[in-house]
């Protein structure tokens, strides 16, 4: 049934959103304990948003050719394993091409989550509800993200918070396999 693929996209996205969340308002001060300042910061999200623009058509063709899910999997599952790299750069460049790679991983995701719940949402009734009741969890979700980033931060090092991010990702992961495209709950799990 569409409802119950459209809640596992649902907590799945939001495990995604919490896990980025946490590291990506803070990971400028990686940029700065490396020797980087607000210029480096800005090309090093300037490059991810720059790869993830030109991406986002590629993977939109590419998921109507092998499905939604798999990419969103693969970027779940490629991000936490770039949140766990991110600890040990040790120079700018390496920034820069995690973020290059994290642009590719972000085109995947946010292309397919949105096909996705278009796909899980066509012929529904109240379909416009649906996905305002979906992107409120994802606005909830990063908005707890940041505050939690805040006071991890605080307490902990920087690495915990990519280490967080990374299982809050992996776990986006997992609860993807739930999902089945046509609708039907997976049989994974």
């Amino acid at each position: 049934m569409k409802r119950s693929a459209l809640r596992w996209v649902m907590l799945s996205q939001n495990a995604m959103t919490l896990g980025s969340g946490i590291v990506f308002p803070f990971y400028l001060i990686q940029i700065k304990e490396i020797g980087g300042g607000f210029a480096e910061y800005g090309i090093a999200y300037g490059l991810f948003t720059i790869c993830s623009a030109f991406l986002n058509g590629w993977f939109g063709r590419s998921s109507d050719r092998f499905g939604r899910t798999p990419l969103l999997l693969a970027g779940s599952w490629g991000m936490a394993g770039l949140f766990l790299l991110f600890p040990l750069a040790t120079s700018i460049a390496q920034v820069y091409a995690l973020q290059i790679a994290m642009g590719a991983f972000g085109a995947m995701q946010r292309t397919c989550e949105k096909a996705l719940l278009a796909d899980l949402t066509d012929g529904e009734p109240g379909r416009g509800e649906k996905i305002g009741r979906y992107q409120t969890g994802i606005a909830l979700f990063s908005g707890i993200a940041v505050i939690a980033g805040g006071f991890l931060i605080d307490y902990f090092t920087l690495d915990l918070m990519f280490y967080a991010g990374s299982a809050l990702l992996l776990a986006s992961g997992l609860l993807l396999l739930r999902v089945d495209e046509r609708g039907e709950e997976g049989q994974a799990g």
